[in-house]
């Protein structure tokens, strides 16, 4: 268990590693980010970063030895970087719970071999063996990389008709996986801890709404039953102890039109952009739950202090800062990137309505 005062190391150094940095310090600790990118917006609120290539071995040896625990805001790390720290400092979440996040395959394949509801899916390493998965499994279908995607990059849709030597040069005709499409009603995620010791502790289900592939808004709670909701946070605790996951894990869902059958559509080994929610509208933020859970503290309660809604703020999106501001109750979050993209997630605004008499 660490002690106030010590150091957290956080590879990547956007965003989320921003967020995790400030949720440290209040409570009494101090972050050490590395990334390779000039201008990261964590490394404005670190107590001390480094910038270096993921494989200079020299700079991750300084990075260790600054810190006493390691972990990360994003899952592409590469192996060899996530090994060699790991063989220096305790990495939470740790090396299983990476490497299964980071291959889509292996991922579904994990998820599957616990009776968990995926959409079906195939692998897919050559043209002809997508024309065959494509037979087994139907159209329209997804094809995605195995690797490397996010934010609906490395994926593209395949419906009747399509070629699917195309749609594989899209792809750049890389090891893939084709997954069946899924008619679902409503897309929700499970935002959940788990301590070293087992201790396992779920905010509240979201729903959530994308926009071009990317997240527009989070709603909690979800509009779904309670059974529902309940089969939800069983299938992440269940993926998290299979795991024996440190840290915040979140488990992406699609909720069928039966408004019963769940399937799991992804899972982060980390902090997630729809609980956003939680730094205002929980009595413990997903971020100070990662922090306790990587250091070994009690797990906090996860209760909401009301219903929530999150709104991301995706480029242009941004010049609307100072209308929010103005707005009675908006809860603005800006993550100090230098340049609004289009696509790029520049901060988001978090709304809390109170409930039951709160």
């Amino acid at each position: 268990m660490l002690r106030p005062g010590a150091c957290i190391g956080i590879l990547g150094g956007g965003q989320l590693g921003r967020m995790l940095a400030v949720a440290a310090a209040g409570y009494g600790l101090k972050c050490c980010i590395y990334c390779p990118d000039a201008g990261s917006p964590a490394f404005d609120v670190a107590a001390g970063f480094i910038q270096a290539p993921w494989d200079d071995e020299t700079a991750l040896a300084r990075f260790c030895e600054r810190v006493d625990v390691v972990t990360y805001e994003f899952e592409n790390i590469p192996a060899e970087t996530a090994a060699f720290i790991a063989a220096r400092r305790p990495l939470l979440p740790g090396l299983k719970a990476l490497e299964t996040s980071q291959d889509r395959l292996a991922e579904k394949t994990f998820v599957a071999s616990l009776g968990v509801g995926t959409a079906p899916f195939a692998a897919v390493s050559s043209a002809a063996e997508l024309e065959a998965a494509l037979a087994q499994i139907g159209r329209p279908a997804i094809l995605k990389t195995r690797r490397f995607g996010y934010d609906g990059k490395g994926q593209t849709r395949i419906d009747a008709g399509d070629s699917a030597g195309a749609a594989f040069d899209v792809i750049g005709r890389q090891p893939a996986i084709l997954e069946g499409f899924v008619p679902f009603a409503k897309e929700v995620s499970v935002v959940c801890a788990r301590g070293a010791d087992g201790g396992f502790v779920a905010f509240d289900v979201c729903e959530n709404v994308h926009r071009n592939h990317i997240l527009d808004v989070t709603t909690v709670p979800a509009s779904i039953a309670p059974r529902t909701a309940a089969k939800a946070v069983e299938a992440a605790r269940r993926i998290a102890q299979a795991l024996d996951y440190v840290g915040v894990l979140t488990v992406e869902m699609f909720v069928l039109a039966d408004g019963e059958t769940l399937l799991v559509n992804e899972t982060a080994p980390r902090v997630h952009n729809s609980g956003h929610w939680t730094i205002e509208g929980a009595r413990t933020s997903q971020f100070q739950q990662h922090v306790r859970a990587i250091c070994g503290w009690p797990l906090g309660d996860a209760g909401r202090y009301g219903r929530a809604t999150m709104t991301n703020l995706i480029g242009d999106d941004i010049d609307a800062w100072r209308e929010i501001l103005a707005e009675p109750g908006a809860c603005l979050h800006l993550y100090g990137k230098a340049e609004a993209r289009k696509g790029r997630k520049m901060g988001h605004v978090t709304r809390i309505f109170p409930e039951n008499g709160l």
